[in-house]
């Protein structure tokens, strides 16, 4: 799902979508004083909240050339770390430094001993270490280390004991999922040649198309990366496909294709038949979409650079297309796994902002499609304002357009999600990101 970053980001997308990355070994970095130096400094930058913490780890790495794997994976592993668990961090020491939190991370998230951290500190550091404890009951957001105004919004439609359980699901790193692209290989094949490569992979358990890899290894110098043969995308946003469920030979449209996971699946699903649009507002992120194109072996498939969503381009194809998706901009609350300082980057202001622009890109890209077709319309929010209440308003105000059940279309194609009548998952319950999607179909 495209995020919509705050002010002063140029980054879009999920770590879990676009290239695979390969700063992720299986062996645990050691621990050591340039190591901990070396941390300290990326996590001084990233808590600036002014760029997505993978971007500027990312141009961290390329400053300095003479870290190896082992010491980006250390402060990556580390940076993540104090991201996903800041409040509770926050709530044992107050008013720690940057250094300080990464000591509690290491003794009390990572699990080091006394041992291991008297190597990288002082006598000093290490009585302070030892020293902290937390004062007082430990409050939701702590607990959940989830912001206040999410817990609000989270809480009277769920109670405390979901969020507790949700906001310990967003502490864990996410699993590292793939989508078999079909039109070059089947699960089973892909499956096979990765256990062979001692690559540990089961299929997914709800995307027919999906597997789960334990470890994060290497992919992007993998013979079937490099062939075409899968790509990187969460289980969760692979639902979305089969929610939409292309036909070969039809007329779709990806209204906010960004890099294209979403499209290159769409395309797959319709055996490279037909005409599929990519529509996004970025020529960059469209850009990154073509080594994707050409390995995935698609021919239909269109990138399209629009203005916004009134575009004439947009116009011309009013009342055309088959079948529309709509991954809109949201606030990216469903990634806090992969994104954690999301946390931090939005707010109740810049979720309102986007509300605003869901709804227009919505109601536009409907205009799209002909009686009999079918809209998506999905985020990866898990607040009510960027989903549900999107979905009322545009039904209120559209008439022509019908809900379709989302646990039934999936069940159709053998997916079963439960009694869904809009798809809503969460990481502790489906062990995907926390996406969200309802499904249209236009009736006049």
């Amino acid at each position: 799902m495209k995020t919509s970053r705050p002010k002063h980001s140029t980054h879009h997308g999920r770590q879990q979508q676009g290239e695979p990355r390969d700063s992720s070994p299986a062996l645990r970095p050691g621990l050591s004083v340039p190591r901990l130096n070396e941390a300290a400094s990326a996590l001084i930058r990233v808590l600036t909240f002014d760029y997505p913490a993978d971007a500027v780890l990312s141009r961290y790495f390329r400053e300095r050339p003479q870290l190896g794997q082992q010491d980006r994976a250390f402060i990556a592993e580390a940076v993540f770390g104090v991201l996903r668990r800041k409040f509770w961090l926050d709530h044992l020491a107050p008013q720690a430094n940057v250094r300080q939190l990464l000591l509690l991370w290491l003794a009390r998230i990572a699990g080091h001993s006394s041992r291991e951290l008297g190597t990288l500190c002082s006598s000093e550091e290490l009585q302070w270490l030892n020293s902290t404890r937390a004062q007082g009951p430990l409050s939701l957001t702590a607990e959940a280390d989830l912001p206040p105004w999410v817990i609000e919004q989270l809480l009277p439609e769920h109670g405390e004991d979901f969020v507790r359980a949700l906001g310990r699901a967003l502490q864990e790193p996410a699993p590292l999922d793939l989508r078999v692209n079909t039109l070059n290989a089947s699960r089973e094949e892909v499956l096979a040649k990765l256990r062979s490569n001692d690559i540990i992979a089961e299929p997914t358990p709800l995307s027919p198309l999906g597997l789960r890899l334990r470890d994060k290894p290497a992919l992007n110098r993998n013979p079937l990366f490099a062939a075409g043969k899968f790509e990187v995308q969460d289980e969760g946003s692979q639902l979305l496909g089969y929610l939409l469920a292309p036909r070969r030979g039809e007329l779709v449209v990806d209204f906010c294709a960004g890099a294209g996971g979403k499209t290159l699946m769409l395309g797959a699903m319709m055996n490279s038949q037909g005409r599929l649009y990519a529509f996004d507002v970025s020529e960059k992120r469209l850009a990154n979409l073509k080594p994707r194109l050409k390995r995935s072996g698609l021919s239909n498939v269109h990138p399209l650079v629009i203005a916004h969503e009134n575009d004439a381009k947009v116009k011309r194809l009013a009342g055309k297309i088959d079948r529309v998706l709509v991954d809109a901009p949201c606030s990216g609350l469903g990634t806090l796994r992969r994104n954690p300082d999301l946390k931090f980057r939005q707010s109740p202001q810049s979720v309102a902002e986007l509300t605003v622009k869901q709804a227009a890109i919505l109601a536009s890209a409907a205009r799209l499609v002909k009686p009999g077709g079918r809209l998506v319309y999905a985020t990866c929010s898990l607040l009510a304002v960027e989903n549900r209440s999107i979905v009322e308003a545009f039904l209120a105000a559209q008439p022509q357009f019908a809900a379709l059940n989302c646990g039934e279309l999936l069940q159709r194609q053998g997916i079963a999600v439960g009694d869904m009548p809009q798809l809503q998952l969460w990481p502790q319950i489906h062990h995907t990101d926390g996406f969200f999607a309802a499904a249209f179909e236009r009736r006049s």
